[in-house]
């Protein structure tokens, strides 16, 4: 896990190629399959571009929709091992009701479906490392898949600019603070994705629960239950909360922090500030994901536990069969 968090800017300067591309079809919108670290990368693009026309889906089949409405979507199917239940049963079911498909995988029974049916797809390089690690290739094939060859070419040049390395020593010090205890992150609705994505690394590298949500539903709902008196103190006081606070965010979401932040304080429970970065989106991005990949690394270490493999998921996956 250590080089693959290291080395994550190489995969900025991946150069997706699209099979079948003459079979590519251009549509309206996408709806998008895929399930766990194969499916962090379309919330990605969701902060890029909030007024994209995508639709996540994490499910066996495909979207309650009406004939037509699905037709008029691309079916882009994510799975990094190609062998993913929910996602092979979503491309039987595109495939059942000849709907445009696209295939984004390592390789497994997806890609050789995708091969077998003269599905367009992007073969990712199978370098080893986990899904959630792999973000960098998979915005890349999306991005490839859209056509949006401007936006590749900002992420090669974080290729050489984005250091991993300059993220680790702040990714240490924060996984020794939130040791002991239960993460929240908490980020505005336009960055629920990278919110998601820390919980995400907390679970399966750092190997602990943690929850996250997003301003300002968070504020008609659950800081009530972080309003700490003597009979829920100890309670509260296992929880660590982590605010992903971006400059662009809409003001009046920025002063909702703010607030909260104070009430948290004030009640004495555990609060980090994290200013998200300026500038190219991307890197806004990957910088964010990068420090939560440090911060996840060393949270499994201080535990003792090994933080690459995901064996509750595999063992999950033999008892279902």
């Amino acid at each position: 896990m250590y080089e693959a968090i290291k080395n994550f800017n190489k995969q900025l300067s991946y150069q997706p190629e699209i099979e079948n591309q003459e079979n590519l079809i251009k549509k309206s919108g996408l709806v998008i399959v895929g399930m766990g670290g194969s499916n962090l990368a379309p919330g990605l693009l969701q902060i890029w571009k909030p007024n994209l026309n995508i639709t996540i889906w994490r499910d066996y089949g495909l979207p309650d929709w009406t004939p037509e409405k699905l037709k008029d979507k691309l079916i882009v199917l994510s799975s990094y091992s190609g062998n993913t239940e929910e996602t092979i049963d979503a491309f039987k079911t595109a495939r059942e009701r000849n709907l445009p498909m696209a295939v984004i995988s390592t390789g497994g029974k997806l890609l050789s479906l995708a091969i077998e049916n003269s599905v367009p797809y992007i073969k990712l390089p199978d370098t080893g490392i986990q899904p959630r690690s792999a973000l960098g290739l998979s915005v890349k094939a999306f991005l490839k898949l859209m056509g949006e060859e401007g936006e590749l070419e900002k992420i090669n040049e974080l290729a050489e600019s984005l250091k991993p390395k300059d993220y680790e020593k702040d990714g240490k010090m924060l996984a020794e603070k939130v040791k002991n205890h239960i993460p929240v992150i908490y980020a505005s609705k336009c960055n629920s994705s990278l919110a998601y994505g820390w919980k995400i690394k907390f679970n399966e590298t750092g190997k602990i629960p943690a929850f996250y949500n997003v301003f300002p539903e968070l504020n008609h709902n659950e800081m009530n239950g972080f309003d700490v008196k003597n009979a829920n103190k100890a309670l509260c006081n296992k929880f660590y909360f982590i605010f992903l606070k971006d400059k662009e965010d809409d003001p009046r979401i920025l002063k909702r922090m703010e607030v909260l932040e104070k009430l948290y304080e004030q009640r004495g429970l555990r609060i980090e500030k994290l200013e998200l970065g300026e500038g190219n989106v991307w890197r806004k991005i990957f910088s964010s994901l990068v420090l939560a990949d440090w911060t996840a690394y060393y949270t499994a270490l201080e535990y003792g536990l090994e933080s690459e493999q995901v064996s509750m998921v595999e063992e999950f996956k033999k008892l279902i069969l």
